[in-house]
């Protein structure tokens, strides 16, 4: 299986989110399961100057919207794997401070960039000698592929599957409609069965009606996005094409995230000695200016500071742990009116509060090893990545029941902990009274050692590898094929 893996952003090259682990993760554990991955990400600045050893390929001359402009391509390599990464050079669109945008504000021209990366992508795999059997896109900077291939007269493409992967339905990929003539695509594609979208140009509907498949990062959210409160005006696109919409949980790389081998970590620790996870709490208290109590309990939040991430909840009960006797940690960067409530609320609570505003990589491992448990009070989470990572560092998860935490997290029910099966706190409506009901909940466990024990060890001993990940995908790179009469049904 030859797939060719397209993304704005790749680990550890470039990364904004979660759209990046996935895409430095993924195709190395689909080359381990034997496929032949190829992956095309844009040469940002970042990358640039980087330390990667990256060595020229070749170039293209992009067509379309975009006629006769030159593009180098360069090839480097995941580090520590066997998957080739090619690297769309075109400075005038990438060679610039941020991926997308700069100050929270969004580059004016991001379709003309995404729009010649996507041909910049395609045209390079013609030229290159290799041949893809499928094409896995991801989000809307992506999204132009499918157009592209079934739009586009070369017959070497109509072969080639597509599956279309969405991580976040909230970025879509809007644009003034004036700026239609600059995909090179026909005028009748403008329309509300296409990439119309209420007087817009709309990249990640255009990529809904042309891929052969679709998914998303979990079977909750998959079905979520089908309904009016979630669906953020696609639900009905959605809908018709449900018998092509799967869900798939994103994976964890376990050689980054576990406790066992975790570089960053003061200690190191697993399920059956938990003694290094006690260092790890003390390093973080005094890291953070906390009590260096071991009795008492850290809570922690690793997030972006908005409210899709459930911080409007916090934000509402954050004095409420120094009144329980609980710690709370926040590391995270976002909103500026949410990062100054937090950062008040450790002003008035010193040695119970603490936040930092930003992004530290290794502070954000401490978080996940040091605490007792994590919040992710999501309003939505299409995947989550750190509710896993906090079950393998046996970091107790309290979650809202909303896409990939629903479908990973087991609340702390009396007949779920009896069977063993628990490893976290669920709550479901949204508010303030729900998540502190929960967060209490959690306390009253975490006095319990039998309780909390119990708790830990159903957490730690989960497989959200990415080997389950990947053979997942695969059955859809071969029914992408299958939907192009590339192999027998």
């Amino acid at each position: 299986m030859r797939v060719l893996f397209v993304s704005s952003e790749v680990a550890p090259f470039s990364k904004t989110g979660g759209l990046a682990d996935v895409s430095g993760a993924l195709p190395a554990a689909l080359a381990r399961a034997g496929a032949d991955v190829r992956i095309v990400t844009p040469l940002y600045r970042s990358v640039r100057q980087g330390p990667w050893h990256l060595r020229p390929a070749g170039e293209v001359r992009v067509t379309g919207a975009f006629p006769g402009e030159r593009v180098v391509v360069w090839e480097g390599a995941v580090p520590g794997g066997n998957v080739a990464v090619w690297f769309v050079d075109h400075p005038g669109s990438f060679d610039r401070p941020g991926l997308y945008g700069e100050s929270g504000r969004d580059y004016p021209d991001n379709l003309e960039r995404f729009a010649l990366f996507c041909h910049a992508a395609l045209s390079w795999v013609q030229v290159s000698g290799w041949q893809a059997d499928v094409v896995h896109c991801n989000d809307w900077q992506t999204a132009l592929i499918p157009v592209y291939l079934r739009t586009w007269p070369d017959p070497r493409w109509a072969p080639v599957g597509c599956l279309l992967t969405i991580h976040n339905l909230a970025y879509q990929g809007l644009f003034p409609a004036e700026k239609y003539p600059h995909l090179g695509l026909p005028p009748e594609l403008y329309s509300p069965r296409y990439l119309e979208f209420w007087g817009r140009v709309n990249l990640l509907k255009g990529g809904l009606a042309f891929a052969d498949v679709l998914s998303t990062v979990s079977e909750t959210y998959a079905r979520e996005i089908q309904t009016p409160e979630l669906g953020c005006g696609l639900d009905g696109v959605l809908r018709e094409r449900a018998a092509d919409l799967y869900g798939i949980l994103n994976g964890v790389d376990y050689s980054v995230w576990d406790p066992r081998n975790d570089q960053y970590l003061p200690a190191r620790y697993g399920p059956e000695d938990l003694s290094g996870k006690r260092v790890c709490k003390a390093a973080l208290q005094e890291e953070m200016g906390l009590r260096t109590d071991p009795s008492v309990p850290l809570f922690g939040m690793v997030s972006r500071l908005v409210e899709q991430k459930g911080v409007d909840l916090v934000a509402a009960c954050v004095d409420r742990f120094p009144a329980a006797a609980a710690e709370l940690v926040i590391l995270g960067t976002g909103d500026p009116t949410y990062e100054e409530v937090l950062q008040q609320a450790a002003e008035r609570h010193p040695g119970w509060v603490a936040v930092r505003i930003g992004f530290d990589e290794r502070l954000a491992h401490w978080i996940e090893a040091g605490c007792d448990a994590f919040l992710m009070p999501s309003r939505y989470e299409p995947s989550g990545l750190n509710q896993l990572y906090s079950l393998r560092y046996g970091t107790v998860p309290v979650v809202r029941r909303t896409g990939g935490l629903a479908d990973s997290v087991v609340d702390a029910t009396p007949e779920a902990l009896a069977r063993g099966q628990a490893n976290g706190f669920v709550f479901d409506d949204y508010s303030p009274e729900a998540f502190w009901s929960a967060v209490q909940r959690a306390l009253a466990a975490y006095r319990d050692p039998a309780t909390w024990g119990r708790l830990l060890r159903a957490g730690m001993a989960a497989d959200f590898s990415w080997e389950r990940t990947a053979a997942r995908y695969l059955d859809l790179y071969r029914l992408a094929r299958r939907k192009r009469g590339a192999v027998p049904s």
